[in-house]
């Protein structure tokens, strides 16, 4: 498997579509939570049916290149593979911000988040407007051009 590598305007110009995707795996998420709580024997198709959908979003994400990380389902959160200074790093993005501004080293995880130097968000940041918003258009065309190295 190939790894994309995202600049922050590449994350950014992906915002509107992994938007859309982390909306329906934090809604679906939150059902198969709110299901799992109620423990009945009668709400196993419908568990399954949820976790099956939610295991499909996540795909759609990685076929962007970038990976969900909230498994409590409560804000989602989304790292693209990045480097900064030649160090491998992960562009963090949370549901509840508007643009990707922060990162983390491999190890750290959210914990270790910090802000994107300002060279790199002014170096060609765009505002998201470039990219079809339609999931189809990312399976058939792979979604977003890769930059950086493989």
């Amino acid at each position: 498997m190939t790894i994309r590598f995202f600049t922050p305007a590449l994350a950014n110009r992906t915002l509107p579509l992994v938007r859309k995707i982390v909306e329906d795996i934090l809604a679906k998420g939150k059902e198969l939570r709110r299901l799992a709580a109620l423990r009945t024997d009668g709400n196993h198709a419908e568990l399954e049916r949820l976790g099956n959908e939610i295991r499909l979003h996540i795909d759609e994400l990685r076929a962007i290149g970038c990976d969900y990380k909230d498994w409590s389902f409560d804000v989602g959160i989304v790292d693209f593979p990045a480097r900064i200074q030649g160090r491998r790093v992960y562009l963090c993005w949370r549901s509840d911000e508007d643009r990707v501004e922060f990162f983390h080293g491999e190890d750290s995880g959210i914990a270790g988040r910090r802000r994107i130097p300002r060279f790199l968000l002014e170096d060609g940041l765009e505002d998201g407007s470039g990219l079809e918003n339609d999931r189809q258009s990312v399976r058939e065309n792979e979604g977003i051009e890769a930059s950086g190295e493989r």
